[in-house]
């Protein structure tokens, strides 16, 4: 039953996913906030397809804050990643150069805002990064990073990448952490039906010394990883 369910997930998501991909592109052209929606409508159309064919709840403990704000999450599977437009409100992410190679999705990405992190380039990268994210920022959009940098199978604790230290001395943004626990059921070629948590932390704001700041994320971040 978990392998047919997963299998009408894959045709009913994917499938969706060229519709929805193609008319975000086309929509570029006719207006940011029209390519937005439809970009929004995706991430909640995969959280539909998660809850009805793989039996996939979602709880959320906690809520996102007003104003500009760097969210550090948990990563462990593409569910969070696909769901960020429905988590947040217009969100900018931090997101692998790779990802950006993707037919089609890859310029919808670019479209919608997404900024690339190429990791084998240094301070060259943090720099670029760090315009794009101060353009974003100035018009109120939220910030999105994965500081432990890939996926991390449930359990693992590493830490921080030194991006994310840079940006937060640099962006002077509150940081709200936010742990999930997605991997055991999402994170597998048959996906698996529960319920996955979102915890939002306590917002630590800008300006604290590097260790206190990167040890608040990081407990926070794997509050739901016993």
């Amino acid at each position: 039953m978990t392998v047919l369910r997963s299998i009408a997930f894959y045709l009913a998501f994917y499938l969706g996913s060229i519709f929805y991909t193609s008319a975000s592109l086309l929509a570029v052209p006719v207006g940011r906030d029209l390519s937005h929606r439809i970009v929004q409508a995706w991430s909640r159309y995969h959280r539909a397809c998660a809850r009805v064919f793989l039996g996939i709840r979602l709880v959320q403990e906690g809520a996102p804050i007003n104003g500009p704000v760097l969210y550090a999450l948990k990563h462990e599977a593409f569910y969070e990643a696909i769901d960020m437009p429905a988590l947040f409100r217009d969100p900018v992410v931090f997101a692998k150069q790779e990802l950006f190679d993707i037919p089609l999705w890859g310029r919808a990405a670019l479209a919608y805002g997404l900024i690339p992190v190429a990791r084998d380039q240094g301070a060259k990268t943090l720099r670029t990064m760090l315009n794009a994210a101060k353009a974003h920022a100035a018009t109120g959009r939220p910030l999105v990073i994965f500081p432990e940098g890939s996926r991390m199978p449930h359990g693992t604790q590493p830490p921080l990448l030194s991006g994310f230290a840079g940006l937060y001395k640099l962006l002077g943004l509150p940081v709200v952490p936010v742990a999930i626990d997605s991997g055991p059921l999402y994170h597998r070629k048959w996906k698996r039906p529960g319920t996955i948590t979102y915890r939002f932390g306590e917002p630590i704001p800008p300006g604290l010394p590097r260790e206190e700041a990167e040890r608040r994320v990081h407990e926070a971040i794997n509050a739901l990883n016993a």
